[in-house]
């Protein structure tokens, strides 16, 4: 690494860091104070609050990292400006673009880093964030119910099969009083009715199981046919994770939940869900396609942010530091009500859900190149 690199590195990750610690407890603070109530009703002890901030910490942390890299670049740029460090560089015949690189490849890693925690971190903390909330209050009969989902009922049109289940257990996959209606390849029909169902070595096993067949292109009632007091049945091939997956984006659809954060939905789950409906209808089209492509979109934040702090921050002329500070808010605020609005139109059907999804790092990236090329 060369020593400028090294140089305008130490000068961007010191302010980086502050800013990350100081957006981090002001976010904390700002929840702690507004969800005080929650948890004194819960019961929670000073070690709970600790343990449940520490949990939720990954959830705030993706929401101010692109702020707080923003924040640091155009105070380290317009503090390298006012002091005409940027204008001396690029006399020694360096370019804009190869003094901005350390900060690209900043953007770079903070992006990578965004998707990991995004994708891995966040939606189980937010969910070990929810039990320990609960913790105090949940009465040690009730507990195990937090784990049953009753009266399950779901599609695999992938497959051609139904699935309405009594009893799932969340932790172990276990079925109880099973129903599944099978529509074969030739158009013929199969039923099997089964008192449990296990997952063992991959493969779903059914005890005390009854088959019925039904022929295609009949009325005719349905045939008896195996009976068995287990079966195992590797033709299923639905996995506990998709199914899980059709869980939570079915109850979000049934209830129109449709202002969900986007961290809330990993993409396997996404793709999990519509693996199992290829075809969904064009409202739940809009919404999922939408929540897919921001889940990619997101990430790429960081390196939005960095095109457009380098035209903003590395202009001549001295100028207070604090310049860059009232930047950052307004290119924050323009950026957020950009994507809410991409994000709502996309959902709604009156975008492309790719572009709605896209659309602020689009339209400020294409601004940052157009003004990096452009400056002197």
């Amino acid at each position: 690494m060369r020593l400028l690199d090294r140089y305008l590195l130490r000068e961007l990750l010191t302010p980086f860091g502050y800013c990350l610690g100081g957006f981090l407890i002001v976010w904390i603070s700002f929840d702690l104070f507004t969800d005080l109530n929650d948890l004194q009703e819960n019961k929670l002890r000073a070690g709970d609050i600790v343990e449940y901030y520490v949990v939720k910490s990954p959830e705030f942390l993706v929401e101010v990292l692109p702020i707080a890299l923003l924040l640091a670049l155009l105070y380290t740029l317009t503090s390298l400006s006012r002091h005409h460090e940027i204008t001396a560089i690029r006399a020694a015949g360096v370019s804009l673009w190869r003094l901005s690189a350390p900060y690209f490849v900043v953007g770079f890693l903070a992006s990578a880093a965004l998707f990991v925690m995004n994708e891995f971190w966040v939606p189980d903390s937010a969910e070990r964030a929810e039990h320990i909330l609960v913790r105090r209050v949940r009465s040690q009969e009730k507990s195990p119910d937090r784990d049953l989902v009753r009266d399950l009922g779901f599609s695999n049109a992938r497959d051609g099969r139904t699935w309405f289940v009594g009893v799932y257990h969340l932790q172990t996959a276990e079925m109880l009083n099973l129903q599944i209606n099978w529509t074969l390849a030739d158009g013929s029909r199969r039923r099997l009715y089964a008192d449990r169902a296990a997952r063992t070595n991959d493969v779903w096993t059914l005890f005390n199981v009854r088959e019925f067949r039904e022929a295609a292109g009949t009325n005719a009632q349905p045939v008896p046919g195996l009976q068995a007091a287990v079966l195992a049945m590797p033709e299923l091939t639905e996995t506990p994770e998709e199914i899980e997956s059709e869980i939570k984006i079915s109850r979000r659809l049934a209830r129109s939940i449709r202002k969900a954060r986007q961290a809330d939905l990993p993409i396997s789950e996404i793709l999990d869900y519509l693996r199992f409906h290829p075809n969904p209808l064009e409202a739940d089209r809009s919404w999922l396609y939408t929540k897919l492509h921001g889940r990619l979109a997101v990430p790429w934040t960081c390196v939005v942010v960095v095109l457009i702090a380098i035209p903003f921050g590395a202009a001549s002329g001295r100028r207070n530091v604090f310049v860059g500070v009232a930047s950052s808010i307004f290119l924050c605020f323009g950026f957020f009500v950009l994507l809410q609005l991409g994000l709502a139109l996309g959902a709604g059907g009156k975008l492309p859900a790719w572009l709605g999804a896209w659309l602020p790092n689009l339209v400020f990236g294409t601004v940052g190149l157009w003004m990096t090329a452009r400056a002197r």
